[in-house]
């Protein structure tokens, strides 16, 4: 992180969290700021969806659930997140909701504003599908990255209903792209029923590496974060999570939810351990608000994207 003296969230003491402005726990805006080393865009797309539509709603219900963030210190990582680094809100990239490779083309476009050398951009979803372009993005200054995927789901189908580009494709898609780092890249929180039990096969033929939930149960939290940090190493990393690599008792606000998933406390133990990774690149993805309950979801995806936050100001 390279900004000295950053400008901070609206001060909490001053301004009540439910008051003032709207912006990722009330950042600052980009536009507001000389220079930033991380920006959060909002991508407001559910085009791509196969089930329960709606996550195109998500940037502005995360963004409204983040003012419960006190953002000022992260007890576990022992970190000042906004003290370290210049975090901006720079907005939503808008983009067609009619045409799925347009719509991908507008977002990756906008996104290559905001990904520089030194600069990293936290994407919130959006359904899945927001990941490609997140992702074309943030390989052309990077170079290939290592995905490190957190989700219920493969995402690496070949097709849903004749259609490339959809929220369950994209991951292909970047893998036939040579957008990834072969024999780096890993699943986390994979359960559920599949349509064939050769997309196992296939998937592992892309160079993707699986822990499902039912291996969580086994090597608990502590196990599934060393075979991350054994696999990924020091390779720059895309960390995208799917909201429903939770249990829908936890994230019941999402678009294809499938029961047995991790615990709240389970992926934060996770997440909190992945200190000392290259990460160059994420998204939070697949809130979609009209299912949710208490804004449920949508704070656990806020709370996601502070641990982010923390993760990329420690030491």
């Amino acid at each position: 992180m390279t900004i000295s003296n950053p400008i901070g969230p609206v001060d909490a003491t001053k301004v009540p969290r439910y008051a003032g402005l709207g912006t990722f726990a009330r950042l600052p805006q980009a536009e507001n700021v000389p220079d930033y080393d991380v920006a959060i865009v909002g991508v407001p797309f559910d085009g791509g969806v196969s089930f329960r539509p709606g996550a195109r709603f998500a940037p502005s219900s995360v963004r409204e659930a983040s003012r419960l963030l006190r953002p000022g210190y992260h007890v576990e990582l022992g970190t000042t997140p906004v003290k370290k680094a210049q975090f901006v809100d720079g907005g939503d990239l808008a983009c067609t909701p009619y045409d799925n490779n347009v719509a991908v083309k507008q977002i990756e476009e906008q996104a290559a504003h905001f990904v520089a050398e030194g600069k990293t951009v936290i994407a919130i979803g959006g359904d899945h599908t927001i990941a490609l372009p997140m992702i074309r993005a943030t390989t052309a200054v990077h170079g290939p990255v290592a995905l490190l995927h957190f989700d219920a789901h493969l995402d690496t189908w070949d097709t849903y209903f004749d259609q490339e580009v959809t929220h369950g494709t994209m991951f292909r898609r970047a893998f036939e792209e040579g957008l990834l780092i072969e024999d780096r890249s890993m699943h986390v929180g994979i359960r559920g029923p599949v349509y064939d039990k050769d997309d196992f096969l296939r998937d592992h033929e892309f160079g993707f590496q699986i822990i499902r939930c039912s291996d969580i149960d086994d090597i608990g939290a502590d196990g599934a974060t060393a075979r991350i940090k054994e696999r990924i190493g020091d390779m720059p990393v895309y960390l995208s999570i799917d909201i429903d690599v939770l249990d829908p008792a936890f994230a019941p606000g999402t678009g294809t939810p499938e029961m047995g998933g991790l615990h709240s406390r389970e992926i934060l133990r996770i997440i909190r351990s992945l200190s000392g990774l290259n990460i160059v690149g994420a998204d939070v993805v697949e809130v979609a608000p009209a299912y949710d309950h208490a804004d449920i979801t949508s704070l656990a995806a806020a709370t996601l994207i502070f641990e982010m936050m923390a993760l990329l100001t420690s030491e």
